[in-house]
């Protein structure tokens, strides 16, 4: 069973850049919208931006304008460009179809740490 893979995760200072970087399943439909989530040890998964085939992008409300969810179909990857990171940022980061995600194609996640 293929899954989403993420990469790019680290540890920077308040106010740095990420990107964040995912790998598609090929099994994933190019119509598909793609959803980038972040958790945490006290918090549920919750949505962070997602994109539909179309174009569209959504994010939720605590990005701010920070963040920027883009998808290239021909190379089967999506990205989260990240910015002014704040540590309440701070998690690991999924990414899956949305607005829920696929059970079976949960990846690893990446982590982001952001700290002074």
């Amino acid at each position: 069973q293929e899954q989403f893979v993420e990469s790019g995760g680290g540890s920077v200072q308040p106010g740095e850049s990420l990107k964040l970087v995912c790998a598609i399943p090929t099994t994933i439909s190019r119509l598909a919208t793609i959803s980038w989530y972040r958790q945490t040890p006290t918090k549920e998964r919750e949505l962070v931006a997602l994109r539909t085939n179309v174009g569209y992008n959504d994010y939720a409300d605590f990005v701010e304008g920070r963040f920027t969810i883009s998808r290239d179909n021909a190379k089967n990857m999506a990205y989260l460009n990240m910015s002014s990171l704040k540590p309440e940022d701070t998690a690991v980061y999924f990414c899956n179809t949305g607005p829920s995600g696929l059970p079976n194609y949960w990846g690893q996640g990446t982590q982001v740490i952001v700290s002074s």
